[in-house]
Parts: C-alpha cells; sequence; structure tokens
C-alpha cells in the first residue's frame, strides 16, 4: 500500500485528504495528475472542498482509496484514564441526531505570554 496527501490551505488554516493505492506512483508524477484534475475541476465541482473533488475524482478513474470517517469500521477512544476508553461511535453524521455535530475542525494557534490578546 502506498499512501498520497492533497493539502489545501495556507499556513495558518488547512485541510488534507489522505489517499492510499496498491501500485506505486512516484511523487512528480502525483503532482502532474492531481494537476491535471485540479484545472479541469476547479470552476465546476459538487464537493464541499477542491481536494475532496480531487479524491473523488482520483477514486473514481486512477484506483486511488480516499481514507475518510465515512470508510471506518470502529473508532476507539484511547486514555490513561480507564474511564475514558471507549468504543466511539462512528455514526456522528446521522442526521436525525440532534447531537451530531455539523462542523469541520481548525487548529488555531494562539501567541505565547510575549504577545497577549488584549
Amino acid at each position: 500500500m502506498f499512501f498520497f496527501e492533497l493539502r489545501e490551505g495556507d499556513d495558518d488554516i488547512f485541510a488534507d485528504v489522505l489517499l492510499v493505492r496498491e501500485e506505486e506512483m512516484d511523487a512528480d508524477s502525483f503532482f502532474e495528475l492531481v494537476q491535471s484534475i485540479r484545472h479541469r475541476i476547479q470552476d465546476s465541482y459538487e464537493e464541499s472542498t477542491l481536494i475532496e473533488a480531487i479524491a473523488v475524482e482520483l477514486e473514481q478513474d486512477h484506483g486511488f482509496i480516499p481514507i475518510s470517517d465515512e470508510r471506518l469500521t470502529a473508532s476507539v477512544n484511547v486514555s490513561k484514564a480507564e474511564d475514558e476508553n471507549y468504543l466511539a461511535s462512528i455514526d456522528s453524521d446521522d442526521e436525525d441526531d440532534p447531537d451530531s455535530p455539523d462542523y469541520r475542525g481548525i487548529f488555531v494557534d494562539f501567541p505565547g505570554d510575549d504577545a497577549r490578546l488584549n
């Protein structure tokens, strides 16, 4: 198995999609393939992000498998504290579940002590 990544965003906020493929592809060839798909679909895609749209194309036409929550078989929360170890629900996108989150994660890097926020 060979693993690939698509990243979108800047240095502050970014998203990524991981993909797996049984056949090896060198980095330059992967880049060229992604660029050709991007040029073709960048102004007209239905997915939430450009990288998700590219991942769909890579899966449909080039033998890649996106690694996504939809493909999870099991999720386990692991902690040193015994009561924080459990089998987590993988049905978190259930639209009928009022506790189901409807958001995307964002990493925020706050400034240190020498640049405090007022």
